[in-house]
């Protein structure tokens, strides 16, 4: 059963969490956006979606009885769930605060409505307010410009969807998210402040267990092709690996074996022939 979220909480003396009210099988019980400082001005980190009234209501009001206003809103990428909000809160809440977002490499139009000038970070930044200092960190891979922020009073981490407080992520790029995610576990944070889901306290064992997922998944791919030694599609592998799944969910499933077969292929240990592909002879499984 997922957690349930107040609409907004007091996470520490510097982070207000406010839920962007738009749960979703996807976005699980909404996206989290977070009030980061102490002073008058502060940082938003993520907007949730668009064309949702309660959101802009409950951020309106926390930021009225708070006294407070917005210096900078930072984006940790372009999906429409974190980047949406951008339009009423500039628009109708905040006018004098500066929106960042790293630059992506796909799609090539960042989507921010009504030409909102947006401003594009570059890994290893630094943003201070009055009790917070954040850094970025580019962490490609569940898209190309996603970032995680590492609040260095507190050596925690906003993560974005890179970390999820319940489930696992999906990605674009398996081998850009599982470099991103030994990156994420080198910072050690203390706790994660996820995208969705709550609060992770204890984070290291769950980052490891992203990774060791995700290296399974790819050990039991890579064991197959190499007992059956034939050509084989995604479909192949996913009748026989994944056992326990439903058939109606073999198309999902398809998905995520070619994200891993993409991964393989940079690392030179699979061949892609057309649409098939085969175990590399000398990859030294």
């Amino acid at each position: 059963m997922a957690a349930i979220i107040p609409s907004v909480s007091k996470l520490s003396s510097r982070i207000i969490r406010v839920l962007g009210c738009n749960p979703s099988p996807m976005t699980l019980q909404g996206t989290n956006t977070y009030i980061i400082g102490t002073g008058k001005r502060r940082i938003l980190l993520d907007t949730g979606d668009s064309d949702v009234p309660q959101y802009t209501k409950n951020l309106e009001e926390v930021l009225k009885k708070e006294n407070i206003d917005l210096e900078h809103i930072i984006v940790t990428h372009w999906h429409h769930d974190h980047i949406g909000g951008v339009h009423n809160i500039v628009n109708k809440i905040s006018n004098n605060c500066t929106v960042w977002k790293f630059e992506s490499t796909f799609p090539p139009d960042d989507p921010l409505p009504n030409k909102i000038p947006l401003n594009y970070l570059k890994h290893g930044q630094e943003f201070e307010t009055e009790g917070a200092t954040l850094r970025v960190v580019h962490t490609p891979g569940h898209t190309t410009d996603h970032i995680v922020l590492t609040l260095l009073e507190e050596n925690a981490l906003f993560s974005g969807d890179c970390i999820l407080g319940e489930g696992t992520a999906v990605f674009e790029d398996l081998y850009d998210y599982m470099n991103s995610l030994h990156q994420i576990l080198d910072l050690k944070p203390v706790c994660i402040y996820p995208g969705h889901g709550p609060v992770v306290e204890d984070p290291l064992p769950k980052i490891e267990y992203y990774i060791n997922h995700r290296n399974q998944r790819e050990k039991q791919i890579l064991e197959v092709l190499k007992k059956e030694a034939r050509k084989m599609t995604e479909l192949d592998l996913v009748k026989i690996i994944y056992t326990d799944t439903p058939r109606n969910l073999y198309a999902a499933a398809t998905v995520n074996v070619n994200h891993h077969l993409n991964k393989l292929l940079k690392e030179n240990k699979v061949l892609q022939v057309g649409t098939e592909w085969q175990y590399k002879a000398d990859s030294n499984l």
